[in-house]
């Protein structure tokens, strides 16, 4: 038990895969950017961001994702990512990337978002395309947060 919620609270997925397996991040805490697919050998994985899920997607690629879905910005719930208008871009920042994406199952949720917000409107496959076009770039600036984190952590055992 945990600020009075407990473990049942989480959504299932959540329960099943705690936390992101190439990042570590709670998933829980990212709940309205989390992916969780399921494959049609019969095996599923949760991961914290459309990011991370793209480095599963590209490790697996002989297994034939099932469904994939994704954390509704607003309403933290899983949608289908297919079917969820997404928006690329705008001044929140993003999980895993700098260019941030978010799901939306309502159009006019991710229109409002981009009126206050900033971004593009876009569907799964452009963000699945900007995604691997940005994984070069994302990869770097995690790894530079970590190596500085890393120091920063070392100069306090000084």
């Amino acid at each position: 038990m945990f600020w009075g919620l407990s473990a049942f609270a989480q959504p299932s997925d959540v329960q099943k895969h705690k936390s992101c397996t190439y990042c570590g991040m709670d998933r829980g805490m990212f709940s309205h950017s989390r992916v969780y697919i399921q494959y049609d050998d019969g095996t599923d994985f949760g991961a914290c961001s459309i990011h991370c899920a793209a480095v599963d997607l590209a490790t697996h690629i002989d297994k034939t994702p099932k469904s994939i879905e994704v954390g509704d910005y607003n309403a933290k719930a899983l949608i289908d990512a297919e079917t969820a208008t997404w928006v690329i871009g705008g001044n929140k920042p993003g999980v895993m990337t700098k260019n941030a994406k978010w799901a939306f199952a309502k159009k006019e949720d991710a229109e409002k978002f981009v009126q206050e917000n900033g971004g593009k409107l876009a569907t799964f496959d452009e963000v699945m395309k900007v995604t691997y076009e940005d994984m070069y770039s994302d990869t770097k600036m995690i790894r530079e947060k970590r190596k500085m984190k890393k120091m920063q952590m070392e100069q306090k055992k000084q």
